[in-house]
């Protein structure tokens, strides 16, 4: 029987671990826990972090130093927006308490997934200023991925 060696393609499904971090510490670290099941092309990376992985063999363990902007784009400042205390009430519980620094989860238009966005500024009214920027968005990343299966 012929030892095949698997590499990373466009279309694979692996199995891995990684952690993605910028200056402030880890953002997503799947080692000392479950690995990750995804596709490569759904969208469920970045494509920055796709690009790396292709053609990595099974059994890699890579880190990769993205500069800044690369993987997560450039922080926009139209991604900083103030919600009404009104829109926040009707999407959730009337009750919540928001703080700088929260991080909360909307659902999407379709309402089939979410998006998160980070309290910047709570308003005397109740406003909040939220900033929907990925986290890692205009920063240099580390991404450390260790392919434990190809498909």
């Amino acid at each position: 029987m012929t030892n095949i060696e698997l590499l990373v393609q466009p279309s694979s499904f692996l199995t891995l671990h990684y952690r993605l971090s910028g200056p402030a510490g880890d953002i997503i670290n799947t080692f000392g826990g479950s690995p990750a099941t995804l596709s490569l092309g759904s969208g469920e990376l970045a494509p920055a972090m796709e690009h790396c992985l292709l053609g990595l063999p099974e059994g890699a363990h890579q880190t990769f130093e993205l500069p800044a902007g690369e993987a997560f784009g450039e922080r926009n400042p139209q991604l900083q927006q103030w919600l009404a205390r009104k829109v926040l009430t009707d999407m959730g519980d009337p009750l919540e308490h928001y703080e700088v620094g929260d991080a909360v989860q909307f659902p999407t238009p379709d309402g089939q997934g979410q998006f998160a966005g980070v309290v910047l500024q709570v308003a005397p009214d109740g406003g909040v200023l939220f900033d929907f920027n990925h986290p890692l968005a205009g920063q240099p990343v580390t991404f450390e991925v260790h392919v434990l299966g190809v498909l």
